[in-house]
């Protein structure tokens, strides 16, 4: 299988249960949710993304054409040390990340994390799974290490979510032009204790 990835990079991880943890992240492009092109945006079934995963331009990015030559290039951003740790995204990671791609950033030391939209059955292989849902009628992953779910959205709210089964569930404010839903997240997690707070921490400190 042949991986189109978007952009490979090391970084901290921003956002959610691991805030702070060195991480190389690997961008996977395509989503099965939105185009990426600004003209779908508004018919799209997520239509907030705040993130470029069309083609495969970015650092590091391109084609490759085995799961080895992907992991290999991963574990050669690792500065050493520590417990080396990679964060699949996306667009939706798990149109490509399979079990053998998996495998290969285990082998090569990593600690393997998923960030999905959850309409794909994550593989039981993976160390971390983070659910970011965003159409409830096509979520099939409905259990995991931490459920983030970006707030207000039109067609999911937390109540809707609260009972699936993952180990940590946090409400992070969407990242909206002219809107800052912190107030409402801070009000929110405050009166309904099972939710805890997440704050794109990355876009704080000014890091990719």
């Amino acid at each position: 299988m042949t991986y189109s990835v978007k952009e490979l990079f090391y970084t901290l991880q921003g956002e959610g249960a691991h805030t702070g943890r060195p991480a190389v992240f690997c961008r996977f492009s395509g989503c099965n949710l939105w185009s990426g092109l600004e003209k779908d945006r508004a018919s799209a079934k997520c239509n907030f993304c705040d993130t470029d995963f069309i083609g495969t331009d970015g650092e590091n990015g391109g084609k490759f054409k085995t799961a080895e030559e992907l992991a290999k290039k991963a574990a050669s951003l690792w500065p050493g040390g520590g417990t080396p740790y990679i964060v699949c995204t996306g667009g939706e990671p798990l149109l490509q990340l399979d079990v053998p791609l998996i495998k290969a950033f285990q082998e090569q030391g990593f600690e393997v994390a998923v960030e999905t939209n959850g309409t794909i059955e994550a593989p039981k292989e993976l160390d971390w799974v983070c659910v970011s849902p965003k159409v409830m009628d096509e979520l099939v992953q409905t259990s995991g290490n931490e459920l983030k779910l970006v707030y207000p959205q039109d067609h999911i709210t937390p109540d809707m979510v609260e009972d699936l089964i993952f180990d940590h569930y946090y409400l992070q404010p969407k990242d909206e032009e002219g809107a800052d839903h912190t107030v409402d997240v801070v009000r929110y997690c405050q009166t309904h204790p099972k939710w805890q707070l997440s704050l794109q921490t990355h876009k704080i400190i000014g890091i990719s």
